[in-house]
């Protein structure tokens, strides 16, 4: 399971299906369509779409790949924008539930989306991917899927809407706030306290000492203990995270589904088998709903914290503050902002 944002030609991107903006008739249009049509090749395709016949919209259809690099085009005819009162929402979240039903029915592993309808068919842009959002977030509670949503090549304008200014503003005014404090603050008073030390550091830092009396360590016992603290540490965070799990009466499938990650990936934490990276924290923080400072309490179990220098941290926080659990739109954000996703589909 996971989510993908590429700026990429879509006939380019490797998957089991890419979905195509169809024509409702059957004929070639222009865009996406037009580009599917040469790439897998033009008669060929034509022939199989004549088939399937008119798409009302909302209907969907599935065709051989032919000449292109996957092994399905799922033909999707979305709604026209006439003003919001014909069910156009409704529509176009039919048109997106169709396609990820119709993957899994042809055993498609992957599967490729470009917007749906909001280009020349004048779907509101905002509407459109907070309707792709939904749509890919509950089909992932359910279903083992790489979802990746293709962003043309050419395309300037923001992925996330008008959430990218927002984060913007936020980051922009967390860090005038924090140079006003830094300024204004009391140039005396006592000397900030020592950082605390976590329990169980301390306690593996007796026994490295007891161990060390002796000072005949080898490189070699040195790495073995490395390991050993490793695995505790795991542990300690896998058995730190089942608590919240059942202190906030979540069901497993809600959180490594809300945190876009596997269930054998979220086993794994669970049981003290990995030790996941910082990034992987952070969505796990969002899938368990959790509030700011128990972000910050569940990255020090793993050996991390939030870093005042990074982007990636402040738009994570963004979220976390507006109580916005949704990796989908954090990785959509962090797209627009030029940085890595939350979710790496090579990670697991």
């Amino acid at each position: 399971m996971s989510f993908n944002i590429v700026r990429n030609d879509i006939t380019k991107v490797k998957a089991d299906a890419i979905v195509n903006t169809a024509n409702p008739k059957v004929d070639i249009g222009g865009g996406v369509d037009a580009a599917i049509y040469e790439a897998a090749g033009k008669e060929k395709m034509l022939a199989a779409r004549s088939k399937i016949g008119e798409l009302m919209p909302g209907e969907v259809g599935v065709t051989p790949g032919f000449d292109l690099d996957a092994k399905y085009v799922i033909h999707a005819s979305g709604p026209w924008w006439q003003g919001g009162d014909k069910h156009e929402a409704e529509i176009l979240r039919k048109c997106y539930d169709l396609c990820l039903s119709a993957a899994v029915e042809n055993g498609c592993e992957s599967i490729a989306f470009p917007v749906l309808a909001t280009g020349t068919y004048g779907f509101p842009k905002e509407l459109g991917i907070q309707i792709a959002v939904d749509a890919f977030t509950d089909f992932l509670k359910e279903h083992e899927i790489e979802i990746t949503l293709v962003v043309f090549t050419d395309e300037t304008v923001s992925i996330s809407g008008k959430l990218v200014e927002d984060v913007a503003s936020y980051i922009d005014d967390d860090y005038v706030a924090k140079a006003v404090e830094s300024e204004y603050a009391p140039r005396r008073g006592r000397m900030p306290e020592k950082p605390e030390v976590p329990r169980l550091y301390r306690a593996s830092s007796a026994a490295i000492e007891s161990s060390n009396d002796s000072s005949t360590d080898t490189p070699k016992n040195m790495e073995s203990l490395e390991e050993a603290l490793k695995d505790i540490y795991a542990d300690s965070f896998g058995k730190h995270v089942k608590q919240i799990v059942n202190k906030k009466g979540l069901k497993n499938s809600e959180v490594y589904a809300n945190a876009c990650m596997t269930k054998q990936y979220f086993s794994k934490i669970l049981n003290g088998q990995v030790n996941p990276s910082k990034e992987r924290v952070l969505a796990l923080a969002i899938g368990l709903h959790l509030n700011l400072d128990e972000t910050v309490d569940l990255l020090k179990i793993a050996g991390y914290a939030l870093s005042p220098i990074s982007q990636t941290d402040k738009v994570v926080e963004y979220f976390i503050v507006k109580k916005i659990y949704n990796v989908i739109k954090i990785d959509m954000v962090l797209f627009d902002f030029g940085l890595e996703p939350l979710v790496d589909k090579h990670c697991e």
